[in-house]
């Protein structure tokens, strides 16, 4: 077969594949998310199995206990949760206006006599620009309470979910070995090793980040609560979930943290600097402790290549887009920079070079990547 039509065939193959999470993905959230508990629950099962339990029970016992912790979770928090959030939206304008008050009367003078003098109108922008957020967060909330629901069903996700986490546990590894027999045999080698380097950027960032997101939402919600902070709950949670996108967790979460704290407790340094500390510790246990340890260099995942896949899988699959933008990103990235090298170790890059002089490695004229550092130039 010409490399033309293995290149079409893929592409059509890609095609149908988005084609077909574009128009199922009113209902793939629940598989997904069960798909993804397998994934990050499945060095779990394979610990439990070295310790003499079955896979079926390793997997049994995994569910049960998550779905145990889940529930106490939604019987315990998310209550406490929904207060907060209810409560944060409807006082949001009085914030924004408090906060600009405390602004203007910090501000020097000669910045209000500039601002005098060119006859803006700050207040007024301000209460503005305080209704439209108030309005959009209602927004947003009504959203997630009605449509969100009305699209995804709730119990169907508690359902399903769970169900779908179960069998996947079970069967991970003859699934694994399945899709490695439908391998060409001739590129066998080649796609595990693609395959190991997917699965190292998805794990790394998946079950590592993940696990780094929910310690500091715990951290950031338990701090800020204890702190007296009003709406700390819930500012917490939101400042560990968005951890998921780098320095967008802290930046979010402590804005919102410290705009609170300067509108409840001013002038009380003592406890406003408390909120920013305890910002400080988590960024500081974050980048020295958590992210080394828990994800490791192994990701490959620029920032902006992560916040571009969040945004574009967002907008085109909506919440299902959010689940899949991290491991279809983990592994575009792979992909791309296998393509890069073997893009750099052909001929097409190279050109007629003197293979007396420049000797091609074997590894090029059998097809296989090159490391960057052993390729001739």
């Amino acid at each position: 077969m010409t490399l033309q039509k293995q290149v079409l065939i893929w592409t059509a193959c890609l095609a149908a594949l988005v084609l077909g999470l574009w128009l199922l993905s009113p209902i793939l959230l629940p598989f997904l998310a069960g798909f993804a508990l397998a994934y990050f629950l499945d060095p779990i099962a394979d610990r439990l199995q070295v310790w003499g339990l079955s896979r079926l029970t390793a997997a049994l016992l995994i569910i049960v206990i998550a779905l145990f912790v889940v529930v106490a979770a939604v019987v315990v928090f998310v209550p406490m949760l929904a207060d907060q959030v209810g409560r944060f939206a409807g006082e949001v304008p009085a914030l924004i206006q408090s906060l600009s008050s405390r602004l203007n009367d910090w501000a020097p003078a000669w910045i209000k006599d500039t601002v005098a003098k060119s006859g803006a109108d700050i207040q007024g922008t301000i209460t503005q620009f305080a209704g439209s957020a108030a309005d959009w967060v209602v927004g947003v909330l009504k959203t997630l309470l009605s449509g969100g629901l009305a699209l995804v069903n709730l119990v169907s996700l508690l359902v399903v979910t769970p169900i779908v986490a179960f069998y996947m546990l079970v069967d991970w590894d003859r699934m694994i070995a399945t899709i490695d027999g439908w391998v060409p045999r001739d590129y066998v080698e080649t796609v595990r090793e693609l395959g190991r380097d997917i699965n190292a950027a998805m794990a790394g960032f998946i079950r590592g980040q993940g696990t780094v997101c929910l310690l500091l939402g715990i951290f950031y919600a338990a701090g800020l609560t204890i702190a007296g902070l009003k709406f700390g709950l819930a500012i917490g949670l939101l400042a560990g979930v968005l951890t998921f996108i780098p320095y967008a967790g802290a930046m979010t979460g402590g804005v919102l943290a410290i705009g609170v704290a300067l509108v409840q407790f001013w002038p009380d340094y003592w406890s406003i600097g408390v909120v920013v500390a305890i910002f400080a510790v988590g960024q500081f246990l974050e980048g020295n402790f958590l992210s080394p340890k828990l994800v490791g260099k192994s990701i490959g995942l620029h920032p902006v290549w992560l916040m571009f896949a969040l945004f574009a899988f967002g907008y085109a699959f909506g919440f299902v887009g959010l689940l899949l933008a991290v491991p279809m990103a983990a592994a575009a990235g792979v992909l791309v920079r296998f393509a890069l090298t073997q893009y750099l170790s052909s001929r097409l890059y190279l050109g007629a070079v003197d293979t007396k002089v420049f000797p091609v490695p074997p590894q090029v004229a059998e097809g296989s990547a090159v490391p960057l550092e052993n390729r001739p130039v």
